[in-house]
């Protein structure tokens, strides 16, 4: 959910007592817009500040950033009147969304000042300025605006500040009738989540549905449908969730999608009803809930930024290697127009006699068609007959010459497109910055990109790239390939690969020559492993069943019917000459036509382990 200002006013609540009285020992600033105070009292604790308009907050954290090698403008000033002084105070008024920091701190005349530190969380217009409370005047804000971008205020040393402006709502209220005065004050025909964002301060979506839920109504009742005991129900829900001061104690949640995707999806400061389909996780303090969401969050935009690096890399090159095919494709396609002209050839070399010299087409009967048609073959007056029928040879000979090389450079471009399909299908289904990098190794060892680590992909300028298939010159790191670990219904372990680097690793390495091997039949996907006993030759039905539809699930077939399944013994694995990684052959095999039943894979899913 939104760090709105009723969750505010519970954090304030909560880190309150743990701040105030604080001395400030160091700042940093390791991120644009993101502010660190090194705290000490008893016990050292670093405090968040964020500004960003995607994920602005504060909290207490244990990360440790790396800071640039020379501070900000903005650290500067706020190191400048802010270490050593001692944080005094800490509150939020009315549930808006603006939290001031009180500090106590010496001045360079050795007065003793107090100075504000608001920080203004309101998605892109966030911002954390520093003010002199006794004139009201800013000493400095990390984003810096005049009039220009705002007609409301700006944010310049030496201006006055002015607070956001009041978007009139009113706090928590704690008369149910004056409560209901300010709901028929609106239009009847809206909805109750509608009328409560629009009149009550801090309420965010999220928690005005959450509202409306706990009253026991539906999220889409509009006040007109709502009888008396319905607005008494949904007023002590209102009391309930929206009065920090009335609320003796809180009970901080995280929500977790369910499997297979197990991500962070929320977090809340009680159990909302809104989430009961999704995993609840109890924390001990809202700060940990807090803290760990926004970490898991950026962990995720990161993530996904390296992913859209690599991306883009596959993507240029599918492209190139695309249009090379089209290229070939028409080649092909006019040689094989250009064969006729061996025929023409052979019609003239045949009819020689009677074509006279100067002559812009011949006339002749094509003895290749047992009907004998007569066929008009364009001549070039300028050479003789016979020439003609040499240039229709070499015509020929030439198509002919460019089909075979076609072929052979089809057939490269065509086994190319395919790799690129697996490598496209392994960036989606990455989940770990380990295999993202173990991809982006892939992609430097194929001398798609240069370089071996994936940090270089975000270097200034476009990332190096190397011509595809020359090998890499950087050393190779040893890798501790950790594909997913799932036990069949009867307890047989299935292994299954997580790119092509560990599909490699378990076909070629793990797998012993009796294993089970299966794969999807010409479909882009992972390789799936069942360990046999000796003189095993199959495992039971079921955990076949099961391997085939991991199978199926760890492909570009997800979600498709009567998918091919090709299964064999390791023992029939070959890799190809200059194959690339994840591609096998085999000449023997069985194939299964599977369609996954939803309840098979749930269980298998859930059964997901670490290999020891």
């Amino acid at each position: 959910m939104a760090l709105d200002g009723v969750t505010l006013a519970y954090l304030v609540k909560e880190l309150a007592p743990l701040l105030i009285g604080a001395r400030i020992d160091r700042i940093f600033q390791p991120e644009k817009e993101e502010i660190h105070f090194q705290l000490r009292q008893q016990s050292s604790k670093r405090l968040l500040l964020n500004c960003s308009a995607t994920a602005p907050r504060f909290h207490l954290t244990q990360e440790n950033k790396k800071n640039p090698s020379s501070p900000p403008m903005f650290c500067m000033i706020l190191r400048k009147h802010l270490e050593g002084g001692k944080l005094t105070g800490l509150y939020q008024k009315e549930l808006e969304r603006v939290v001031t920091f009180e500090f106590q701190n010496y001045n360079d005349r050795g007065d003793l000042v107090t100075l504000h530190l608001h920080l203004e969380i309101m998605g892109k217009h966030s911002n954390l300025i520093l003010v002199d409370p006794r004139e009201n005047m800013i000493l400095d804000g990390l984003k810096r605006y005049s009039h220009a971008l705002s007609q409301y205020r700006e944010v310049l040393p030496g201006r006055t500040y002015l607070a956001p402006p009041s978007q009139g709502k009113l706090p928590p209220l704690q008369n149910e009738e004056l409560w209901r005065e300010t709901l028929y004050k609106e239009e009847l025909d809206r909805p109750l989540t509608s009328l409560l964002l629009a009149s009550f301060a801090g309420v965010s979506p999220e928690l005005a549905r959450e509202i409306v839920i706990q009253a026991g109504l539906s999220t889409d009742t509009l006040l007109n449908q709502c009888g008396d005991i319905d607005l008494s129900r949904l007023f002590q829900a209102y009391r309930r969730l929206c009065d920090p001061g009335s609320v003796p104690e809180i009970q901080p949640c995280l929500y977790y999608q369910p499997a297979p995707r197990s991500q962070l999806a929320a977090f809340s400061f009680v159990p909302f009803q809104q989430y009961q389909e999704l995993r609840l996780e109890s924390v001990s303090t809202l700060n940990e809930a807090v803290q760990t969401f926004y970490q898991v969050k950026a962990n995720n935009n990161s993530l996904e930024s390296r992913r859209g690096s690599l991306g883009k890399i596959l993507q240029e090159q599918y492209s190139h290697s695309s249009k090379k095919l089209k290229i070939y494709n028409e080649a092909e396609s006019s040689a094989e127009i250009n064969l006729a002209y061996q025929r023409w050839g052979e019609l003239l070399t045949a009819n020689l006699y009677q074509i006279e010299p100067g002559s812009s087409e011949a006339v002749v009967e094509d003895y290749y068609d047992p009907s004998a048609p007569e066929v008009v073959i364009p001549l070039n007056p300028h050479i003789s007959p016979i020439d003609n029928a040499q240039r229709y040879y070499k015509l020929y000979n030439k198509a002919k010459a460019t089909l075979l090389k076609t072929k052979e450079l089809k057939e490269a471009v065509l086994d190319e497109l395919r790799y690129l399909e697996s490598l496209k299908y392994n960036l989606a289904q990455a989940a770990t910055p380990s295999e993202l990098e173990e991809l982006y190794a892939e992609l430097a060892g194929q001398g798609y990109v240069a370089g071996k680590h994936l940090k270089k992909v975000h270097s200034k300028g476009k990332p190096g790239r190397a011509k595809p298939g020359s090998k890499s010159k950087a050393k190779s790191s040893k890798v501790v390939h950790q594909p997913r670990v799932f036990h069949s219904s009867q307890g047989r372990l299935i292994l299954v690969g997580k790119n092509n680097a560990q599909n490699d690793w378990l076909s070629l390495r793990k797998g012993k020559p009796n294993d089970l091997w299966l794969h999807t039949k010409v479909i882009p996907g992972s390789h799936v492993l069942v360990p046999l006993q000796d003189g095993e030759e199959f495992p039971d039905d079921a955990t076949l069943e099961e391997a085939a539809a991991l199978a199926v699930y760890f492909s570009q077939a997800r979600g498709s019917s009567q998918v091919a399944v090709d299964y064999t013994h390791v023992k029939q694995l070959k890799k190809p000459n200059s194959g690339k990684p994840g591609m096998v052959i085999y000449d023997q095999n069985w194939t299964l036509y599977l369609t996954p039943k939803p309840e098979v894979l749930e269980g298998l899913l859930a059964s997901e382990a670490i290999l020891e």
